[in-house]
């Protein structure tokens, strides 16, 4: 169990200068920031390694710092942890959390599991500790299709918690799956509509898309990949423009690699929200991550029987790879 989180005193932090403190504190404690491409643009600039979940998992089992920050969210802290027992684990906001992890609590997971004997279950990276180590196989969008060619034809697959990846992956390799009818706060608000009205507005754009999208929009994209997979599509495109419908965080790394492009996010249902915008990866701020540094706190910390049966399918996905 974690322990209680106490609130740090933050009474100086407006007289420092939070990048110089940071990086201080990062020699002092040996420790390496390690940060999702959906974070804010001043936190991925803080960052020793930038990556998506399947790279995340790469670096954290190649680390050789004593303390590993992840700026992302909860579940990708946890994967680190079941990779490096024995290093410091911070996570900025504990309260950085997922809509795909949140939906698929073990205690169903297990129970939905126990209607299929014999079945393979692959479950999704967006998911708990506590799923990993009741599932055969992790994979993430990266590495889905592969992970999915892996399973033996006379096995029944169940894949969890993303129903609309699932799909996808479904039409992609000709297999059937049992899907878990979870989806993606995020990816899930992305309008149709508005993204053919965008499309119209700019008929030179590509649209490009995350594979936790619906069907329909994924249906008129140009490109579909896992984040890594869409910054390599537009640094390579000769296409000026693209229509970009996945957490709006991407397009910091976007303009970085492509700085003469143009890059439009894509639109959420409702005008006036930034659904587009995981409200779980913003939680995580300089001032939280240089008070984690200098607090050792909040740390993640783990059942050593879960750690251990989570591993191995993450250690099987990883060799896969």
């Amino acid at each position: 169990m974690n322990a209680p989180v106490i609130s740090p005193d933050t009474s100086d932090l407006a007289s420092l200068d939070l990048d110089e403190e940071i990086r201080r504190l990062k020699k002092e404690r040996n420790a390496v920031i390690l940060a999702h491409y959906y974070q804010e643009g001043e936190v991925q600039d803080l960052a020793d390694f930038i990556g998506d979940s399947l790279q995340l998992a790469q670096q954290a089992k190649k680390t050789q710092a004593d303390v590993i920050l992840f700026a992302g969210v909860h579940f990708m802290a946890e994967v680190a942890k079941i990779l490096n027992p024995e290093r410091t684990v911070l996570v900025p906001d504990m309260a950085a959390g997922c809509s795909l992890a949140d939906g698929c609590p073990a205690d169903r997971f297990r129970a939905w599991k126990a209607r299929y004997e014999n079945a393979f279950t692959i479950s999704y990276i967006n998911c708990s500790a506590a799923v990993k180590a009741e599932s055969d196989l992790i994979c993430t969008s990266s590495n889905a299709e592969k992970m999915v060619a892996s399973v033996p034809a006379d096995k029944t697959i169940l894949f969890a918690p993303d129903r609309n990846l699932g799909k996808y992956l479904i039409k992609k390799t000709g297999r059937d799956m049992v899907l878990w009818p979870g989806s993606c706060l995020v990816h899930e608000t992305f309008s149709l509509k508005r993204v053919l009205d965008l499309k119209r507005k700019h008929p030179e754009a590509k649209v490009i898309a995350h594979p936790e999208c619906e069907e329909p929009v994924l249906d008129e994209s140009d490109f579909i990949g896992s984040t890594a997979a869409l910054l390599r599509f537009v640094e390579q495109d000769p296409s000026e423009t693209f229509i970009v419908v996945t957490e709006s965080g991407i397009l910091h790394q976007m303009k970085k690699l492509a700085p003469h492009k143009t890059f439009l996010a894509g639109p959420p249902e409702e005008e006036s929200c930034s659904c587009n915008e995981c409200p779980f990866m913003r939680l995580n701020t300089p001032e939280k991550i240089y008070l984690a540094l200098r607090d050792l706190s909040p740390e993640l910390h783990m059942n050593e029987d879960e750690r251990l049966r989570a591993r191995a399918p993450i250690e099987r996905m990883l060799e896969l790879s």
